[in-house]
């Protein structure tokens, strides 16, 4: 029995390599790896059963009759979701679980960033300039965090530990630890209300495109931020910039964009209350051996016939 081909399109796939032959399955998996930019031969895409890639060019699935298994190497999946060419028996996974440490920390540092004077103390530097500066604390205020999946929970303990007091919204409701109170989305106004930071971290659905607009908006206190590390379509823009600049909210950090990178002409780079952040909320050094364990875990299943984890709900979206 001629062994299943699993086809690495991407950048860097040395780890990934690396970590199938330490797991053992090189042995019962035939392995290709073909750079992002270039197009497999005909061969590799009518004999490759499973695949890692970032995402090929619309129609290439269509020309895969044999793939069974696409692991993604993100947790939002919106950009597979989309294509007619991804069959519906193919089963994909997401990286769910590999931004766990580093998008709270990236998080936090959004908050520190809005409450501590260093960019302040950062220019006095640069001028020789002494300037004693108060900081507002993070202790006593209110978290709402509209999303509480893994990122949301990771963040909730963390935050709770700064003293902050944390509210959010998750679609099955149900008690989160370090969470004062779960909402349903239904009730996403009440964590409006009552946030001095509001943090998305929703996926990108039909049902949350545009979810954040100008009658949300004016729901906040006008002295709350808004942070977005979920999908850039969550938020309408133009509301946004509207809301900023009438001081419907003190203002906004944003680190996800409907079109990235956000183009010179976008207005969020005109104010100087909404901070554009470079899509860095998931980075990690380590990103690649963290998605590689899964790719492993997911590969060991395949081969053995189990059920894969971290598999995409088509229907929900995520």
């Amino acid at each position: 029995m001629s062994k299943p081909l699993l086809l690495l399109w991407t950048d860097g796939a040395e780890p990934y390599a690396r970590a199938i032959e330490e797991a053992g399955l090189a042995a019962r998996l035939r392995v290709e790896t073909v750079p992002r930019a270039v197009t497999p031969d005909d061969a590799l895409l009518a004999e490759a059963e499973a695949l890692l890639s970032w995402g090929p060019p619309p129609g290439i699935l269509a020309r895969m009759p044999k793939l069974r298994f696409v692991q993604a190497l993100t947790a939002g999946v919106e950009h597979w979701l989309s294509r007619p060419d991804l069959a519906p028996d193919v089963a994909l996974a997401c990286a769910r679980g590999t931004h766990r440490v580093q998008m709270p920390e990236n998080i936090l540092g959004a908050l520190f960033h809005i409450t501590k004077p260093y960019a302040a103390i950062a220019a006095d530097n640069a001028a020789r300039r002494w300037t004693r500066r108060v900081s507002a604390t993070l202790a006593g205020s209110t978290l709402g965090i509209l999303g509480l999946g893994a990122i949301g929970a990771e963040l909730a303990r963390k935050a709770q530990a700064l003293e902050m007091r944390v509210i959010g919204t998750k679609r099955s409701p149900g008690a989160v630890p370090h969470v004062e109170r779960v909402f349903a989305p239904a009730e996403t106004d009440a964590v409006l209300a009552e946030s001095d930071f509001v943090v998305l971290l929703l996926p990108a659905t039909p049902e949350t495109e545009n979810f954040i607009d100008a009658a949300r908006l004016a729901r906040m206190k006008k002295s709350a931020w808004l942070l977005n590390f979920g999908r850039g379509a969550l938020i309408r823009d133009e509301d946004l910039v509207a809301a900023v600049r009438a001081g419907t909210i003190a203002g906004a950090i944003i680190d996800v964009f409907r079109t990235e990178p956000l183009p010179a002409g976008h207005p969020f780079w005109e104010e100087e209350r909404i901070m554009v952040l470079p899509h860095i909320g998931g980075l990690h050094p380590q990103r690649d051996s963290m998605v590689a364990a899964l790719l492993v875990e997911n590969l060991r299943r395949f081969v053995e016939g189990a059920p894969l984890t971290q598999l995409v709900d088509r229907k929900a979206g995520y």
